[in-house]
């Protein structure tokens, strides 16, 4: 019968156990990190030497430290020595792990093109995508193959980096770039049927309200003086109304027409495109007394009609907008390059069409050129609420910006920014 050990005793034994346990601890992280090459190990019949030599110390220390995976085999395949991150993958205990063939942990479905990768290393450094097991999962791994001069001889040393995140990554692109793909074709399809309904609708609304506008005003020309004073009231408020209403169906057409490819650009000089709009505008300019001070504006490369469109609303807005007692003063000209706050490159140009009209309070200088915004009633100012929205739709397709800047009473200029030449689909492709 074993004598009952005191307290003191156990914990004199529990020390010694503590301490023995620290020292075989310090053994084995020694022999992982190359820090010993031989063991004596004694036994009953004396002592023997076990000399290590799966690794060097330095290739062992090394890829200790490695985040990724990391072995040794030798011709036969067999691992002489693995790394502590490479065990944690395959997620078998270290001591297990060397010694096994490498293709253990290789699934059956990928064992010839591990062959193959074997093969090739021993004659060429090499990088391989191919698949480890780990218990009943698959890992994607990129296996780095070099061959080693180590004390054992030449050896095969596999990096083994685990692409799972990678491939995630990849897999999450991939199906986000599918995703946006399938809806950028609804949305083209949805654009374009958005397109045809809008000038359908504009097409068949036209017909009715140019009845409406023919027989009001024949209405009025010949039964005018028959009419009450409240139904001629009426009657100006209907072809007022269906005139506004003519106006807003060109504009949306105008707008909805816009979404169609049309990039057609050619050399054009601003001073000829603004002498064709003011000649458009002669009537309402001389009603108006109006004055223009243009300057010396440069030659871009546009589609013509559209941006003359862009002109067009700009100087029909400082025209409609000046003040009932003064005179409409316009200045159109082109800004010097040292003055440019925009941040475009000198690539651009900026053009200013400024006037001294009834301007507007600068809080709403985003909305001017939102769908159908606008500052004004309009019973007081006619229009459709569409024109800074093209002009800003044009500027778009011709990789240009507009800005806006006014005060209430004093008047509002507005800054046109161009390049002078467009840039090719190569170009623009390269610059992505």
């Amino acid at each position: 019968m074993n004598p009952i050990k005191t307290y003191d005793q156990l914990v004199k034994e529990n020390e010694s156990l503590h301490w023995q346990l620290e020292e075989a601890t310090d053994i084995i992280h020694a022999i992982r990190t190359g820090q010993i090459d031989a063991l004596v190990v004694k036994k009953e019949d004396g002592h023997e030497l076990y000399t290590l030599k799966t690794a060097d110390q330095t290739y062992r220390v090394f890829i200790e430290k490695m985040n990724e995976g990391a072995v040794t085999l030798n011709n036969e395949g067999i691992i002489l020595y693995c790394n502590s991150m490479f065990a944690s993958m395959v997620n078998v205990p270290l001591s297990k792990v060397i010694g096994l063939s490498f293709d253990t942990f290789i699934p059956k479905e990928c064992l010839e093109d591990y062959k193959d990768i074997f093969k090739k290393g021993w004659t060429q450094d090499g990088k391989f995508e191919i698949s480890i097991s780990s218990h009943e999962s698959l890992i994607p791994c990129q296996l780095s193959v070099t061959t080693l001069e180590l004390d054992e001889g030449v050896s095969l040393s596999i990096i083994i980096t685990d692409l799972s995140y990678q491939k995630e990554i990849q897999r999450l692109l991939k199906l986000n770039n599918e995703r946006l793909e399938s809806m950028n074709a609804a949305l083209e399809i949805s654009n374009h049927d958005l397109q045809q309904f809008a000038s359908v609708a504009s097409h068949d609304l036209q017909e009715p309200l140019r009845k409406i506008l023919i027989f009001s005003g024949l209405l009025k020309s010949r039964h005018m003086q028959e009419l009450p004073e409240e139904s001629l009231q009426y009657l100006e408020k209907i072809i007022a109304s269906s005139g506004r209403m003519k106006t807003m169906i060109i504009d949306i057409l105008t707008y909805s027409g816009l979404s169609v490819n049309d990039n057609h650009f050619e050399q054009i000089e601003l001073n000829v495109v603004i002498n064709e709009v003011l000649e458009d505008f002669e009537i309402l300019i001389n009603e108006k007394g109006a004055t223009f001070e243009i300057g010396e504006l440069p030659v871009v490369e546009v589609n013509k009609g559209q941006i003359r469109q862009v002109f067009q609303n700009l100087i029909g807005n400082a025209l409609k907008f000046s003040k009932p007692d003064e005179p409409p003063v316009i200045r159109i000209e082109a800004l010097a390059g040292d003055d440019n706050q925009s941040g475009f490159p000198s690539s651009y140009c900026r053009i200013s069409v400024s006037d001294n009209g009834i301007g507007f309070d600068e809080k709403y200088g985003d909305k001017i050129f939102s769908l159908f915004q606008r500052l004004n009633t309009k019973d007081k100012y006619e229009g459709s609420g569409i024109g800074l929205a093209i002009t800003k739709k044009i500027l778009d397709k011709h990789n240009g910006i507009i800005t806006a800047s006014s005060r209430e009473n004093i008047g509002s200029e507005f800054i046109v920014c161009l390049p002078y030449k467009q840039k090719t689909e190569e170009e623009s492709d390269t610059e992505n």
